[in-house]
Parts: C-alpha cells; structure tokens; sequence
C-alpha cells in the first residue's frame, strides 16, 4: 500500500506571531520555521503503518516556495520513504492545494491519503475536506485512531459528543488529531539520511492547476490586549461586578 502524507511548512509553534506594521499579514522574514503540528502527526502514523508491514511507501507532499525543501527533508527523517514539492511563490489557499493533491493523487495512485486536520497558521481546516470532495474518496477526520485491516480502514473520530468509529473503503482520506500519536524524535543519523533521498519539484504548471487566489486578505489586526485584573473582597462584590459591569450575569 502506498501513503502520500502532506506537510506545510508554517511558523514554529514555540514562537508568538507578530503582525506587520502596515497590518497586509504575518510577519515571516527572520522567524524559525517548522512542519505544522498536526502533519507531523501525519507524517508519525504513516510511518508507524508502515513499520507494522501495512504501507510498503511513504511520499511526503509539499506546496510552497524552495525553503519547503526543509520541511520535506524533516518528514524523511521520520521516515517517509521521498518528497515531492510543487514549487510556486504565490500564495496558496485551501483548494488550490486541495486541487494540487488531487492531481498528485491521481498521479501516484496511493492507496491512503493522510493529512493534519488544519494548519496552525491560518487554522482553516478545510484542505483534507475538500480533497475528499475533488477525489470522490471517503474521509475521516479527526482522526484519534486508525486500524487498517484489508481494503478498510476504521477510523475512530473525535466528535462533540465524544468518539465515533466510522469503516471506510480504501483509497481513502484521513486527517489527524492531536490524541493520534506522539511524533518520534528526529535524530542526527536520519536527519543525514534523508539528504540521500529522492525529492522531485514541480510547478502547479506540470499538474495543470489554476493557483491564482481567489480570496484576499484586506487587513491583519492583533487582538485587543486584555485589562489587568483586580481583587475583589468577597462573593457579593464578584456577583455585582459580573452582573453590573461585565455583564455576563
């Protein structure tokens, strides 16, 4: 079986946010750059099916500029077998890279797409959504647990109400949750290792995908900075603060 895992490159997750002063986005020049969280744990599970005899290969699939390269090379060392980065500088969008996928997916033919329920940066969760739609494929999202058994595959959800197991067909496409796995630790030799590795770069161009964007950001705008807080002398004072002034009673 073969496993085609996406990965984004975004801002690390240990590092605040800052909005650039003419508020047009999110300040990128001289910030530490990693995988997105969630396509890390993607990236884990494939890795882990794979060690279980289940994926015979795993292909790691980014969508971004050269530096992409990077991110790629990190879902190597975990263990994806080689990269494929569609190269462009434009800004991509949900279903831009929803059509990207479909046209690699069609291409590679693989068996099990897995992808992050959402990225950290824009938080849109929508991606794994829509390639279910472009590629008339089954989807389990948030997923807390995957079981491949033949050409099914259960994936136990993480809903409101708390967890429902649905039995999809393969191929088929899956987005992670945090309660997945626990990403292994890169360590130096695989990190050398992955270097050898193949990754082959293409433009949206070679895959015939329209990468124009077709939503724009007018303004970014950090969000209002909370007030101190005070100390109140007894319960009545809190029930007449939260009643009179914040209102919330």
């Amino acid at each position: 079986m073969k496993a085609l895992v996406a990965v984004k490159r975004v801002i690390d997750a240990n590092v605040k946010a800052q909005v650039k002063s003419n508020g047009s986005g999110i300040e990128l020049a001289n910030v530490k750059m990693s995988m997105n969280p969630f396509d890390e744990i993607a990236v884990e599970e494939a890795v882990r099916l794979k060690e279980k005899g289940v994926v015979t290969e795993i292909i790691a699939v980014s969508c971004g500029e050269a530096k992409c390269q990077e991110t790629l090379r990190t879902a190597m060392a975990i263990g994806a077998d080689r990269g494929i980065l569609v190269e462009t500088s434009e800004e991509l969008q949900p279903l831009v890279v929803a059509k990207l996928l479909k046209a690699l997916i069609d291409k590679e033919q693989p068996q099990l797409i897995i992808l992050g329920k959402q990225a950290i940066d824009d938080d849109n969760n929508q991606t794994g959504q829509m390639l279910a739609a472009l590629a008339d494929l089954p989807q389990g999202t948030f997923a807390s647990k995957v079981e491949v058994a033949g050409d099914k595959v259960n994936v136990t959800r993480e809903v409101d109400g708390g967890l429902e197991t649905i039995s999809l067909t393969l191929p088929a496409v899956i987005t992670t949750d945090l309660r997945l796995n626990e990403p292994r630790y890169v360590t130096l030799p695989n990190i050398m290792k992955a270097k050898k590795k193949q990754l082959d770069t293409m433009t949206p161009a070679d895959l015939g995908v329209d990468v124009a964007p077709r939503l724009k950001t007018l303004k970014v705008v950090e969000p209002a900075k909370r007030g101190a807080g005070i100390k109140v002398p007894d319960v009545a004072t809190l029930v007449d603060k939260l009643k009179n002034e914040a209102k919330v009673i």
